[in-house]
């Protein structure tokens, strides 16, 4: 979903009894939070399993870990949230290097699309939306470190399902849908698609990262 305010209007008429990617009223806090639990990723097309890597009896945190990660991330809009992931390399120092964005949402700036998107599937892109890599708009996000190899699969896994997403529907495939899609394939379990954005993300990380997890989401709108 894109960030425009030319849309408000048209989206308010909408019935809005969806909740995937549903609308959020406001900007709230941001939220940030890590795995520090080192995850195997399962080679694209195998059931998904989660095992923690242990080295002399220790789990291997994300300070061992190289310098890949992925960010399942969701923002607030003036219509509609969006869920979505951001992925890509640190330097040595933290400092994000290279990111890229991948998220389904109707393929046009009009609002008409979202409005028969909700009754009908509509032409749907996969890339970056207005407003994804503004923090200003993130309402939570879950960041996961990886190592190359894992990183490559995951992005491997990505490019697979955006070749094959040509279409957004707000009940059936829609930004939490391909969102979990990802994190299924890395072995995650995943809430259901019909969550607001700030809900999945932030479900998708109580789910899955345990008490290395612990972030703050700020209060549903």
């Amino acid at each position: 979903m894109t960030l425009s305010s030319g849309r408000l209007s048209v989206a308010l008429l909408i019935p809005l009894v969806v909740a995937g990617c549903a609308p959020d009223a406001q900007i709230k806090p941001n939220t940030v939070s890590y795995n520090n639990e080192r995850t195997s990723v399962t080679t694209v097309g195998a059931p998904p399993t989660v095992t923690a890597q242990k080295s002399a009896g220790k789990v291997v945190t994300q300070q061992t870990a190289g310098q890949y990660f992925i960010e399942f991330r969701s923002r607030y809009a003036l219509s509609y949230g969006h869920t979505y992931v951001i992925f890509g390399q640190m330097d040595k120092g933290g400092r994000v290097i290279s990111r890229e964005v991948a998220g389904l949402h109707p393929k046009s700036n009009s609002a008409v699309p979202y409005v028969l998107g909700h009754y009908i599937p509509v032409p749907a892109e996969t890339g970056e939306s207005d407003g994804d890599l503004d923090d200003r708009y993130r309402s939570a996000s879950w960041r996961v470190m990886l190592s190359e190899s894992e990183y490559r699969q995951v992005v491997a896994y990505i490019r697979d399902l955006q070749a094959r997403s040509h279409f957004w529907q707000a009940t059936v495939n829609n930004c939490n849908a391909f969102t979990g899609e990802i994190a299924r394939s890395m072995g995650y379990k995943t809430p259901g698609i019909w969550l607001r954005p700030q809900q999945f993300v932030t479900r998708l990380r109580e789910m899955n990262g345990g008490p290395n997890a612990i972030g703050y989401t700020g209060p549903a709108g």
